[in-house]
């Protein structure tokens, strides 16, 4: 089977083909940390980590890279509101990136670049693109001159004569210094009171599109394989890096280019204005909805389709990751080990695979998940009442392993209570059991109740069976 996924850039779906075999470098735009991440935010790094996730498991070596801004209006204005520093506002809000991230279960990159670290590759790429006349100064600043740019739009599908409306700059204010109204700026002259580094143009700033460019080049090179981002980042910033780097290298920047769709809450846009702005801490903290619920539903839709935060949603995305936790626990109950070296079904993984092959159709994936976890949560809940299973380990333990190697693919994992809790070990449950008997004995059921009851709390189920036997489940 052959791995296809949906260009933007030649907007139908193609073969993957790296251009190194076996190696796949990938590059995603990452968040202006200005304030907490939101749900958009939380869309897009899930479907790209289950992206990366997927070709590493398809045996590629992936190198993924995410930028940082740390250089913008938003932090300069939150700065200003907070009597902080750029710098402080900045790192504040990449903890809080991380924090957030790492409660989806969404995977660090292999290199985080940040702006203000990356300023001699910006400065370099910026004198070369004005020694080819792609770009010219004015006065402290320097624009890049969209009319030399022969294929400037073809991301986008866009004509030069229609752009004029979403042609608008991060800052916003008038620039009578551009040659042309569709010019951009690679590099921003000083203004009192903001920071400032030098450069053959003057001290300033670089502008918000050459970074990821300059990135790019300098934490993978030329030419990559993938570069992903929202979809509102197709024009004007991700035209406008491709106009950056390929005058410059005479290479594609990218021969991928992949979007994921926007998020709407309750049928509408999320804006502040609207006040349907809901972050990921909220949603996790005072909505009190599971990280893996959040994954289940992006993971629902196409990637590239948009999706629509809303209460009824959730429940049933929280519906369906419930079923498909109760399969992945199924082991535990019997007392068995993810690592133990069960052999796993092919036409489980046939059917999972040939969904991620086209172009990572994760809803088509969770589907050939779901029968599986289904029948595993029906005999994990006979197990529970008859202390056995219809069908034997030997055929459903190797179904398990298989569940669980596949969910894991999409970020997805569920663990028994008691291993986040310091639960009692096998040794100390049976001691236990053993403990509750005697006091059955001795007639001291207050005792034998207050034994169930603590474990119980730790997650730990016990079976009273005819015989004076008990059996007992995590």
């Amino acid at each position: 089977m052959a791995l296809v996924v949906y260009n933007t850039l030649t907007r139908r779906k193609e073969p993957f083909e790296p251009i190194e075999p076996g190696h796949v470098k990938m590059y995603c735009c990452g968040v202006t940390v200005y304030d907490f991440c939101h749900l958009g935010h939380a869309r897009s790094y899930i479907v790209w980590d289950t992206v990366r996730r997927y070709l590493i498991w398809r045996g590629y070596r992936v190198r993924y890279v995410q930028n940082f801004t740390d250089i913008d209006d938003k932090i300069l204005n939150r700065a200003r509101e907070e009597g902080s520093s750029m710098e402080a506002i900045a790192e504040l809000n990449i903890q809080r990136y991380f924090e957030d991230m790492r409660r989806l279960n969404i995977l660090d990159a292999d290199a985080y670049p940040r702006a203000t670290e990356t300023l001699d590759g910006i400065k370099r790429l910026i004198r070369e693109l004005e020694e080819k006349e792609f770009a010219y100064a004015a006065d402290g600043d320097v624009y890049y001159a969209v009319q030399r740019d022969q294929e400037y739009g073809k991301l986008s599908g866009r004509k030069l004569e229609d752009m004029k409306a979403g042609a608008s700059e991060r800052v916003s204010g008038d620039k009578p210094k551009k040659r042309f109204w569709g010019d951009f700026a690679l590099w921003k002259g000083a203004k009192p009171g903001e920071p400032a580094w030098e450069s053959p143009w003057g001290k300033g700033r670089p502008g918000w599109h050459i970074e990821c460019s300059a990135m790019v080049r300098e934490f993978l090179g030329d030419s990559i394989d993938i570069h992903v981002g929202g979809s509102d980042l197709v024009f004007p910033h991700h035209e406008n890096e491709i106009a950056q780097s390929e005058p410059v290298t005479g290479r594609s920047l990218a021969n991928y280019w992949l979007h994921n769709g926007m998020v709407n809450v309750d049928g509408e846009k999320m804006s502040k204005s609207l006040g349907n702005f809901t972050t990921i801490r909220d949603l996790l903290d005072k909505k009190g909805v599971d990280p893996m619920v959040v994954r289940f539903f992006v993971l629902q839709a196409s990637y590239r389709k948009p999706i629509d935060f809303t209460d009824d949603a959730i429940t049933a995305a929280e519906n369906g990751w419930n079923t498909l936790k109760e399969g992945l626990l199924f082991g535990f109950k019997l007392n068995a080990a993810p690592e133990q070296n069960y052999e796993l079904d092919r036409s489980i993984i046939e059917d999972f695979q040939t969904a991620m092959d086209d172009d990572f159709n994760t809803s088509g994936a969770l589907a050939a998940l779901f029968p599986v976890a289904k029948e595993l949560q029906r005999q994990g809940n006979i197990f529970v009442h008859e202390g056995k299973t219809e069908s034997t380990p030997e055929v459903l333990l190797p179904q398990w392993k298989t569940l669980v190697e596949l969910a894991k693919i999409l970020g997805l994992a569920a663990e028994p209570e008691e291993q986040s809790s310091g639960g009692f070990s096998d040794v100390q449950i049976e001691a236990m059991i053993q403990q509750r008997k005697d006091a059955k004995s001795a007639k001291n059921f207050a005792e034998a109740d207050r034994i169930r009851n603590e474990l119980q709390a730790q997650g730990i189920t016990l079976i009273d069976k005819p015989g004076n036997e008990t059996i007992w489940h995590r």
